[in-house]
């Protein structure tokens, strides 16, 4: 009977723990938007170009993208979420491109 109780504990612990993580979802990502857009501008002053400015990407838009220079990892999410691309035109102008990925979801394999 102590077992029972024992893991129907743990496992409430573990359900509430990733509900928790879900929720914090939308700090989890403005906190890696900042880390990312303080590394792009460190990265254009370390090779002497201006800081890129985010961009919101549209269908259909030209991309010119000679080097990705970086790329955010998608967050732990069931839904779609924003990502970053950083990257060098033919130009060397640095760009940062917004967009939308599939969030890396615990029911669909990932």
């Amino acid at each position: 009977m102590n077992f029972y109780k024992l893991s129907l504990g743990v496992l409430t612990a573990v359900l509430s723990f990733g509900a928790l993580a879900e929720g914090g979802g939308d700090r989890t990502f403005a906190q890696m938007m900042e880390r990312n857009q303080r590394a792009m501008e460190a990265y254009a002053e370390k090779n002497g170009r201006p800081a890129p400015v985010v961009q919101t990407y549209r269908y259909g838009m030209k991309l010119d993208i000679a080097k990705v220079v970086n790329v955010t990892p998608p967050i732990r999410s069931c839904n779609p979420v924003p990502s970053r691309m950083t990257y060098e035109d033919s130009n060397g102008k640095l760009n940062t491109l917004e967009y939308q990925v599939m969030g890396v979801c615990r029911n669909n394999g990932g």
